[in-house]
């Protein structure tokens, strides 16, 4: 899935080039206006406090800035930041070890925290509610607990599943922040800026196509431009143009909808294999030589957002939008 243009996952190069383009401050953030402000408000009374600020559960599709806001939140609150990832975290003595490193005030960031293995889980409860750590020594009747108390910090958890997390870790979280896809106008604006951080000529029409082409996702805004860029360089004049734009679509197989080739073979599947559905997702990711995982938090997200796809208790089948874009007999309106 490397390979997908338009997927939401981070790559190497996503991660690199994004550091140069990743907003420093809340006001430099584009789009998410509740939570920025949400944030706004409640950084600004933490630090009015001098305390730290509550721990910060950010949620919602890959690719729609939880890494940025993480950073953000530690350069407003003016702490240091620790970056780690739960499948990274496989023992509690990892957790333990990080979390006693921590400085007075630092933001422990923890992306894909539905990860987390439960018993590493079971050490964060005391330390997000109490600041302390708990140590078991020993086993058996001899065995007594050790309590560390650890420095002021916050925990900023990220994850793509939210109904993944268990109730306890939930209800720790004292700010709850759920991202939405960014309309079109938003990622122009994405766009606009990544153009002349990366000085890269770009006509509006040439914005306007990465912004209605991005998933509604400034990450995949992001790489189109970069994409589009190459193409501007070697078969145009260096100008991303409308035609240019136009032309390296077509090449990056990327439709005026956003979807690229495995969003078209998982509906083509759906319609012609199993009749515009119900089938299950296992059925279909076995079919498509997928993962689950990657059709679930990749494909899925953006054809439910438009509306082809539907989630049924019997399994994912076409909507009436999707069905016509499939040729098949709409039922009702479609999308397109």
């Amino acid at each position: 899935m490397d390979e997908r243009i338009v997927t939401s996952r981070e790559r190497e190069e996503d991660i690199r080039m994004d550091l140069g383009l990743r907003p420093q401050t809340l006001d430099e953030c584009i789009g998410q206006e509740r939570v920025r402000e949400q944030l706004r408000v409640f950084i600004e009374a933490a630090r009015s406090r001098q305390e730290s600020l509550d721990h910060v559960l950010l949620h919602g599709p890959p690719g729609l800035g939880k890494t940025t806001l993480a950073h953000v939140i530690a350069r407003e609150m003016g702490a240091s930041i620790r970056v780690t990832s739960g499948p990274a975290i496989e023992r509690p003595s990892d957790l333990a070890a990080t979390l006693t490193n921590l400085g007075d005030g630092d933001v422990l960031f923890i992306d894909e925290i539905h990860r987390l293995p439960r018993t590493v889980e079971e050490i964060l409860y005391p330390a997000m509610e109490d600041g302390a750590l708990d140590i078991v020594i020993g086993k058996g009747p001899g065995a007594r607990t050790l309590r560390i108390d650890l420095p002021r910090f916050t925990l900023v958890g990220a994850t793509t599943r939210s109904g993944l997390l268990s109730l306890p870790l939930r209800e720790r979280f004292g700010v709850v922040c759920h991202l939405q896809f960014y309309t079109e106008e938003e990622l122009s604006a994405v766009v606009r800026r990544a153009a002349r951080i990366l000085e890269v000529p770009i006509e509006p029409e040439g914005v306007g196509h990465i912004a209605q082409r991005a998933r509604g996702t400034p990450r995949i805004a992001n790489r189109l431009l970069r994409r589009l860029r190459d193409y501007a360089q070697v078969r145009g004049q260096g100008i991303v143009t409308e035609a240019v734009a136009l032309s390296g679509m077509d090449l990056l197989e990327v439709d005026q909808h956003g979807l690229d080739r495995l969003d078209r073979e998982y509906i083509e599947l759906l319609a012609r294999a199993y009749g515009g559905g119900p089938s299950g997702l296992e059925t279909l990711a076995a079919a498509l030589g997928q993962e689950s995982d990657t059709l679930e938090d990749v494909v899925e997200p953006y054809l439910l957002q438009i509306g082809l796809l539907e989630r049924t208790p019997r399994g994912r089948q076409l909507s009436a939008a999707g069905r016509a874009w499939a040729g098949m007999p709409p039922t009702s309106g479609g999308l397109f």
